[in-house]
Protein backbone atom coordinates (compact mmCIF):
# COMPACT_ATOMS: atom_id res chain seq x y z
CA UNK A 1 0.00 0.00 0.00
CA UNK A 2 2.80 2.61 1.21
CA UNK A 3 4.49 1.51 -2.16
CA UNK A 4 1.82 2.43 -4.55
CA UNK A 5 0.97 5.84 -2.84
CA UNK A 6 4.75 6.14 -3.17
CA UNK A 7 4.34 5.87 -7.04
CA UNK A 8 1.35 7.69 -7.32
CA UNK A 9 2.74 10.73 -5.10
CA UNK A 10 6.67 10.72 -6.89
CA UNK A 11 5.19 11.64 -10.54
CA UNK A 12 3.34 14.49 -8.98
CA UNK A 13 5.86 15.78 -7.12
CA UNK A 14 8.32 15.62 -10.02
CA UNK A 15 5.58 17.30 -12.08
CA UNK A 16 4.66 20.27 -9.18
CA UNK A 17 8.32 21.05 -8.34
CA UNK A 18 9.45 20.99 -12.09
CA UNK A 19 6.32 23.14 -13.26
CA UNK A 20 7.52 26.06 -9.96
CA UNK A 21 10.94 26.12 -11.26
CA UNK A 22 9.70 26.41 -14.72
CA UNK A 23 7.79 29.42 -13.51
CA UNK A 24 10.58 30.95 -11.33
CA UNK A 25 12.80 30.89 -14.32
CA UNK A 26 9.38 32.34 -17.19
CA UNK A 27 9.69 35.40 -14.31
CA UNK A 28 12.97 36.04 -13.53
CA UNK A 29 13.72 39.46 -15.23
CA UNK A 30 16.24 40.10 -17.35
CA UNK A 31 16.31 36.35 -18.91
CA UNK A 32 15.13 36.81 -22.88
CA UNK A 33 15.93 34.20 -25.93
CA UNK A 34 13.54 31.99 -27.87
CA UNK A 35 13.89 28.77 -25.20
CA UNK A 36 12.78 31.45 -22.56
CA UNK A 37 10.17 32.80 -24.79
CA UNK A 38 8.25 30.05 -26.36
CA UNK A 39 9.78 26.95 -25.10
CA UNK A 40 9.46 27.47 -21.02
CA UNK A 41 5.80 28.18 -21.32
CA UNK A 42 5.06 24.94 -23.06
CA UNK A 43 6.80 23.28 -20.44
CA UNK A 44 5.03 24.95 -17.45
CA UNK A 45 2.05 23.86 -19.43
CA UNK A 46 2.97 20.31 -19.76
CA UNK A 47 3.88 20.15 -15.71
CA UNK A 48 0.60 21.33 -15.01
CA UNK A 49 -1.10 18.97 -16.90
CA UNK A 50 1.36 15.82 -15.90
CA UNK A 51 0.55 17.14 -12.34
CA UNK A 52 -3.47 17.40 -12.66
CA UNK A 53 -3.73 14.33 -14.72
CA UNK A 54 -1.48 11.75 -12.62
CA UNK A 55 -3.69 13.41 -9.72
CA UNK A 56 -6.91 12.38 -11.22
CA UNK A 57 -5.93 9.15 -12.10
CA UNK A 58 -4.76 8.20 -8.41
CA UNK A 59 -7.83 9.70 -7.47
CA UNK A 60 -10.06 7.40 -9.79
CA UNK A 61 -7.62 4.58 -8.53
CA UNK A 62 -7.96 5.19 -4.93
CA UNK A 63 -11.82 5.30 -5.43
CA UNK A 64 -12.31 2.51 -7.34
CA UNK A 65 -9.82 -0.04 -4.78
CA UNK A 66 -12.00 1.34 -1.92
CA UNK A 67 -14.61 0.19 -3.56
CA UNK A 68 -13.61 -3.18 -4.48
CA UNK A 69 -12.33 -3.69 -1.20
CA UNK A 70 -15.85 -2.75 0.78
CA UNK A 71 -16.82 -5.60 -1.60
CA UNK A 72 -14.99 -7.78 -0.51
CA UNK A 73 -15.54 -6.81 3.20
CA UNK A 74 -18.98 -7.16 2.42
CA UNK A 75 -19.18 -10.05 1.03
CA UNK A 76 -17.54 -11.61 3.89
CA UNK A 77 -19.28 -10.03 6.85
CA UNK A 78 -23.13 -10.97 4.48
CA UNK A 79 -21.49 -14.64 4.91
CA UNK A 80 -21.69 -14.07 8.92
CA UNK A 81 -25.50 -13.18 8.76
CA UNK A 82 -27.40 -15.98 9.77
CA UNK A 83 -25.28 -16.58 13.36
CA UNK A 84 -25.64 -12.66 13.42
CA UNK A 85 -29.37 -12.94 12.95
CA UNK A 86 -29.76 -16.02 15.28
CA UNK A 87 -28.14 -14.22 18.02
CA UNK A 88 -30.67 -11.38 17.30
CA UNK A 89 -33.26 -13.47 17.68
CA UNK A 90 -32.30 -15.29 21.02
CA UNK A 91 -31.98 -11.46 22.14
CA UNK A 92 -35.14 -10.04 21.04
CA UNK A 93 -37.27 -8.71 23.31
CA UNK A 94 -41.21 -9.39 23.61
CA UNK A 95 -43.09 -7.85 20.90
CA UNK A 96 -40.17 -6.11 19.07
CA UNK A 97 -39.31 -6.52 15.58
CA UNK A 98 -36.20 -8.37 14.73
CA UNK A 99 -33.06 -6.34 13.21
CA UNK A 100 -32.95 -5.97 9.50
CA UNK A 101 -30.62 -7.58 7.72
CA UNK A 102 -28.47 -4.43 6.60
CA UNK A 103 -28.03 -3.58 9.82
CA UNK A 104 -26.63 -7.35 11.05
CA UNK A 105 -24.61 -7.07 7.55
CA UNK A 106 -22.87 -3.71 7.73
CA UNK A 107 -23.35 -2.20 11.50
CA UNK A 108 -20.06 -2.95 12.77
CA UNK A 109 -21.69 -1.97 16.82
CA UNK A 110 -23.93 -4.90 16.42
CA UNK A 111 -21.17 -7.21 17.37
CA UNK A 112 -20.11 -5.38 20.23
CA UNK A 113 -23.77 -5.60 21.48
CA UNK A 114 -24.52 -9.13 20.93
CA UNK A 115 -21.40 -9.46 22.97
CA UNK A 116 -22.92 -7.40 26.05
CA UNK A 117 -26.04 -9.13 25.85
CA UNK A 118 -24.17 -12.37 25.90
CA UNK A 119 -22.38 -11.40 29.43
CA UNK A 120 -25.71 -9.67 30.73
CA UNK A 121 -27.82 -13.00 29.45
CA UNK A 122 -28.03 -16.52 28.93
CA UNK A 123 -28.84 -18.32 25.94
CA UNK A 124 -31.38 -20.31 26.11
CA UNK A 125 -31.24 -24.29 24.71
CA UNK A 126 -33.12 -23.30 21.16
CA UNK A 127 -31.19 -20.78 20.64
CA UNK A 128 -28.09 -23.10 21.04
CA UNK A 129 -29.45 -25.60 19.21
CA UNK A 130 -29.79 -22.35 16.18
CA UNK A 131 -26.78 -21.42 16.99
CA UNK A 132 -24.66 -24.40 16.23
CA UNK A 133 -26.61 -25.88 13.24
CA UNK A 134 -26.15 -22.37 11.50
CA UNK A 135 -22.75 -22.61 12.44
CA UNK A 136 -22.74 -26.38 10.88
CA UNK A 137 -24.33 -25.15 7.37
CA UNK A 138 -21.54 -21.61 7.09
CA UNK A 139 -18.57 -23.53 8.18
CA UNK A 140 -17.42 -24.81 4.84
CA UNK A 141 -18.76 -21.51 2.92
CA UNK A 142 -16.50 -19.44 5.51
CA UNK A 143 -13.86 -21.96 5.34
CA UNK A 144 -14.15 -21.24 1.31
CA UNK A 145 -13.94 -17.30 1.64
CA UNK A 146 -10.91 -16.95 3.49
CA UNK A 147 -8.95 -16.15 0.27
CA UNK A 148 -11.20 -13.20 -0.36
CA UNK A 149 -10.20 -12.29 3.16
CA UNK A 150 -6.47 -12.45 2.31
CA UNK A 151 -7.05 -9.88 -0.74
CA UNK A 152 -7.97 -7.05 1.87
CA UNK A 153 -4.78 -8.10 3.89
CA UNK A 154 -2.87 -10.35 5.99
CA UNK A 155 -4.35 -9.13 8.87
CA UNK A 156 -7.77 -9.59 7.64
CA UNK A 157 -7.06 -13.18 6.61
CA UNK A 158 -5.45 -13.93 9.94
CA UNK A 159 -9.13 -12.64 12.03
CA UNK A 160 -11.11 -14.43 9.11
CA UNK A 161 -9.22 -18.15 10.10
CA UNK A 162 -10.22 -17.27 13.70
CA UNK A 163 -13.88 -16.73 12.70
CA UNK A 164 -13.75 -20.08 10.85
CA UNK A 165 -12.04 -21.66 13.82
CA UNK A 166 -14.17 -20.49 16.27
CA UNK A 167 -17.31 -21.57 14.00
CA UNK A 168 -15.46 -25.17 14.23
CA UNK A 169 -15.35 -24.65 17.89
CA UNK A 170 -19.26 -24.18 18.11
CA UNK A 171 -19.79 -26.46 15.70
CA UNK A 172 -18.37 -29.41 17.88
CA UNK A 173 -19.32 -28.05 21.62
CA UNK A 174 -21.32 -30.12 23.76
CA UNK A 175 -22.01 -28.38 26.76
CA UNK A 176 -23.59 -25.20 27.48
CA UNK A 177 -20.69 -23.57 28.67
CA UNK A 178 -18.75 -24.73 25.36
CA UNK A 179 -21.29 -23.34 23.19
CA UNK A 180 -21.42 -20.45 25.10
CA UNK A 181 -17.45 -19.74 25.29
CA UNK A 182 -17.17 -20.47 21.66
CA UNK A 183 -20.23 -17.94 20.82
CA UNK A 184 -18.38 -15.25 22.41
CA UNK A 185 -15.28 -16.31 21.10
CA UNK A 186 -16.53 -15.66 17.74
CA UNK A 187 -18.05 -12.38 18.08
CA UNK A 188 -14.67 -11.50 19.63
CA UNK A 189 -12.76 -12.51 16.42
CA UNK A 190 -15.71 -10.61 14.50
CA UNK A 191 -15.23 -7.60 16.40
CA UNK A 192 -11.38 -7.69 15.81
CA UNK A 193 -11.89 -8.26 11.64
CA UNK A 194 -14.36 -5.16 11.93
CA UNK A 195 -12.03 -2.85 13.46
CA UNK A 196 -9.51 -3.47 10.62
CA UNK A 197 -12.40 -1.99 8.01
CA UNK A 198 -11.70 -2.41 4.49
Amino acid sequence: MKASRILLIAPMAIFGFAGIALYLYFIYPGIVGPFHDNLVPELIGFCMEGFFLVGLLSLIQTTRERARKKDLWLSLRGSLRGILSNLDIAFLSPNAEPTDSLVLEQDVKIVSHFMQELEDNRLNLRSMTSLKRESISTLSLARDMIPVAAQLSAAHMRWWIAIVDSMRQLSKAQTRQSVEESVYLLLENMDEFDRLGY
